[in-house]
């Protein structure tokens, strides 16, 4: 069941706070990566490239928990779990240099590559934990 997000949970999703988000192996395995993260009122919103392992996990299983850490305060976390409801091409382009600007000051995602396909993926929050 989807939950909304306090604003104390919101700031942290729109700050400059990184969050690593679990998915699970085909052999059932735990997969982490830090991701940059976006939030648009209802879903998390993180961008990925379509070759990457935590893609093809996704598309598989949609199961997934995100941590969040103040860059601030580490003390100061929260943990979403839930699932991904899209997996989408669309204005993924335009979302990673979004990213790029509130993560690295830059206008631009300086890091794609010829035949990259740049995704982004939906989270529904289910629940979250965490502290402060």
């Amino acid at each position: 069941m989807a939950i909304k997000l306090n604003e104390q949970q919101q700031q942290l999703l729109n700050g400059k706070n990184f969050a690593h988000i679990a998915t699970l192996g085909e052999d059932g395995a735990p997969q982490t990566t830090p991701v940059w993260v976006d939030y648009d009122g209802q879903y998390v919103i993180f961008n990925t490239e379509q070759k990457r392992a935590k893609t093809r996990n996704l598309q598989r299983e949609p199961r997934v928990s995100l941590s969040i850490i103040d860059g601030n305060n580490p003390y100061h976390y929260i943990e979403i779990r839930g699932r991904v409801v899209e997996i989408t091409e669309a204005g993924a382009a335009e979302h990673i240099d979004k990213m790029a600007q509130k993560y690295m000051g830059k206008d631009k995602y300086p890091f794609n590559r010829p035949g990259d396909v740049r995704l982004i993926v939906k989270i529904e929050p289910e629940k979250v934990l965490g502290m402060n």
